[in-house]
């Protein structure tokens, strides 16, 4: 490629706050979108997906190669988000499953459920090199690139008041969104440092911890707690995993939790009597994301629960990995059900950018 950025580019960052910056002349808003990061290298037929850990995405996404000729400028450099929309929102999950190495079932996946890109900002067009270039200046640069109205790749909104950046932050959530991004005006585009501003939501939950799964440094130390919410016909599901403790912690809640190891015969979470192949694989298998990872776990008397902290949820289960906030040894782990969560009111993915999502 012949550009004036080559790849690979780590992207630039954004640190956690907990509220909005609030100099309305100071900062560009955007929708913090929930997908893979992603910059775009375009030379003509050229055309390089690249990753935030600046390892391609080229092959797993052939339908926004193919985009990218028909609706980009021929030499350019954009940085953005690869997501699949829908009618009811984001699909993540519908997006890891196209982390797959036969070609075959990728170029399937391709047509069935097709990704957008949202571009948020550009580091080269032409001969011409924006990085050290101010975000304002950047900006315009993008929305003159680009048409912004897909089918397949678009701009996304912002805003430089933050009225409407909370506004934002409360609605879009509806539609798979997880909060909102603070750009700084006067900002170059600098790779691989925390120099952005988001905001995400979070909440708690109480939950059953009903497994867990060793620590990779041994046979005597917790890896993660495998965490459960009953259902209304009161079947417990499984909505994730807790795993950021010290060492010494990891060792004590192995000690702690022996009393409650049981068998899987005696367990609401006996996947291995499932013939399904993705909930062997999901929950007793291999890792999508590394074959050698083992995914077992030591099932657990579902009798401790726990308070942890979380951002939002996809479908039935958390987004991201859930934090340890604190023991509940006063709630009934029966009490643990999903009416405690808060719904966001949903929101349609073309009311935020048109055309997007159906």
């Amino acid at each position: 490629m012949r550009l004036p950025v080559t790849p690979p580019v780590s992207p630039m960052l954004a640190k956690a706050v907990t509220a909005v910056p609030g100099d309305p002349t100071g900062y560009s808003y955007e929708p913090k979108w929930d997908g893979f990061r992603s910059i775009l290298f375009r030379d003509g037929d050229d055309v390089i997906l690249g990753s935030r850990n600046e390892r391609p995405l080229t092959r797993y996404f052939p339908e926004l190669v193919d985009a990218a000729k028909a609706e980009l400028p021929d030499r350019c450099v954009i940085d953005g988000e690869i997501v699949i929309a829908t009618e009811q929102g984001l699909d993540f999950d519908a997006l890891q499953l196209r982390l797959h190495p036969a070609a075959s079932r990728v170029q399937m996946l391709a047509e069935k459920t097709p990704a957008s890109f949202i571009a948020f900002d550009i580091l080269a067009l032409d001969e011409t090199d924006y990085r050290q270039t101010l975000f304002t200046e950047r900006r315009h640069a993008l929305t003159a690139a680009l048409t912004g109205d897909g089918p397949s790749f678009f701009v996304t909104p912002a805003t430089t008041d933050p009225e409407t950046a909370a506004r934002w932050f409360d609605e879009f959530e509806g539609a798979g969104l997880d909060g909102v991004i603070a750009n700084p005006l006067d900002l170059t585009y600098q790779p691989d440092k925390r120099v952005m501003f988001k905001l995400k939501h979070q909440r708690t939950a109480d939950c059953v911890v009903a497994g867990y799964r060793l620590h990779k440094s041994g046979a005597d130390a917790v890896g993660s707690l495998l965490l459960g919410l009953y259902k209304d016909d009161g079947t417990l599901a499984s909505v994730g995993v807790i795993g950021a403790f010290p060492m010494a912690k990891r060792r004590e809640l192995f000690i702690e939790l022996q009393p409650l190891v049981t068998t899987f015969d005696n367990h609401p979470w006996n996947w291995a009597a499932d013939v399904d192949p993705e909930v062997v694989r999901r929950y007793g298998g291999g890792s999508r994301w590394n074959a050698g990872k083992d995914l077992s776990f030591v099932p657990l008397r579902p009798e401790r629960v726990v308070e942890v902290r979380y951002d939002h949820m996809e479908g039935e289960r958390f987004r991201h990995t859930a934090q340890f906030n604190r023991w509940r040894p006063d709630r009934d782990p029966r009490s643990c059900t999903f009416d405690q969560l808060e719904r966001p009111v949903a929101f349609k993915l073309g009311d935020i950018v048109k055309g997007l999502g159906g």
